[in-house]
């Protein structure tokens, strides 16, 4: 096995190194600060904000500020921003540089939400390639009138349907006008998240844009194992943990055991619910514990599955409203 690749690596997005190839994907409605936070603790090397709407953030929406904060043991994260007025991106990321500093500007070309896609942005923008290159463009102009050098990337699909598999003209596009990186999830828009991502997609990109950027892989990654398969078979630059990072953040150290040593340890319950906790105090600290116990049920449920008694937990947990109720609920464990 001499000849065997180097899985686990440091990578290079324009004029950010970063320590390693195992990131957390911008995760509608879950990577908030909170759970970013957490997913830095058990070994992240990159975290990426829920997308934010360019529209809603030239109007001063206090409920997207929210969304941007860094955590406070983010060392690097970057900001995911989406729209399809490539001025108001641009000043989006002007305003976000400014205030927040993070390392990486991200752009959504991949969401299949119709509400997104139904107003140009997202998905949408890989129906026109060259919509794709003015939003890319106006983003990475505006920060290098800025002189800041920080680089942009954009996170694509293999495109809207079956029928109209664009990811090449698209990757092409946002290159040309500046992108550093490219992430590419290799499902449909149509798909939405059914069915399985078409990785012979992903190895076609890095192989395209090999020796020109980085290209990071998604898509069915929910357990140490897949995310080896994807970087071995694909040979891609790194790999983005979405959905199986969900109630799962020991995901990122596991992987990086995987690729290290061949292995990886498995996670006690007592840690589990540990981290659980420490998640629900954070979020309480966010935005108060009425919703951070509402919306950490859901996530206590994603926590708890393959321990013991699981069941019969997550169905008290589902109706937790205070921290006591949780402090309750899990003295058992």
């Amino acid at each position: 096995m001499e000849n065997a690749p180097v899985l686990y690596h440091p990578v290079t997005i324009g004029t950010l190194v970063l320590p390693g190839n195992i990131f957390l994907a911008p995760v509608a409605g879950y990577s908030d600060k909170s759970f970013r936070s957490i997913c830095v603790d058990w070994g992240a090397d990159f975290t990426y904000t829920e997308m934010v709407s360019s529209e809603a953030y030239v109007r001063s929406s206090a409920k997207t500020e929210t969304l941007i904060t860094r955590a406070h043991n983010e060392k690097r994260y970057a900001v995911q921003i989406f729209g399809a007025n490539p001025e108001y991106m641009a000043e989006t990321a002007i305003r976000i540089l400014e205030k927040y500093e993070p390392q990486c500007i991200d752009i959504n070309a991949g969401c299949p939400m119709p509400k997104i896609t139904k107003t140009g942005a997202g998905s949408a923008l890989m129906r026109n390639p060259e919509k794709l290159y003015s939003v890319v463009h106006a983003v990475t102009e505006a920060i290098a009138a800025r002189g800041a050098a920080v680089p942009v990337t954009v996170k694509i699909r293999s495109g809207w349907s079956h029928n109209e598999l664009t990811w090449k003209d698209s990757a092409l596009a946002a290159v040309e006008a500046g992108a550093s990186a490219i992430t590419l999830h290799p499902r449909t828009c149509a798909q939405c998240y059914s069915g399985t991502s078409d990785w012979d997609i992903l190895a076609q990109l890095a192989a395209l844009m090999e020796g020109r950027i980085p290209v990071f892989g998604s898509g069915d990654l929910f357990t140490p194992e897949s995310a080896r398969n994807m970087l071995m078979s694909t040979g891609c630059a790194g790999v983005m943990f979405a959905r199986g990072a969900m109630g799962n953040p020991f995901i990122f150290r596991q992987t990086k055991e995987l690729l290290r040593t061949g292995s990886y340890k498995e996670i006690s319950a007592a840690d589990k619910i540990k981290t659980a906790r420490k998640e629900l105090e954070q979020l309480c600290k966010e935005v108060g514990e009425e919703k951070a116990c509402r919306d950490m049920r859901k996530r206590f449920a994603a926590y708890t599955k393959g321990i013991d008694g699981g069941a019969k937990l997550r169905e008290q947990l589902v109706r937790a409203s205070s921290v006591k109720d949780y402090e309750i609920i899990l003295q058992a464990v």
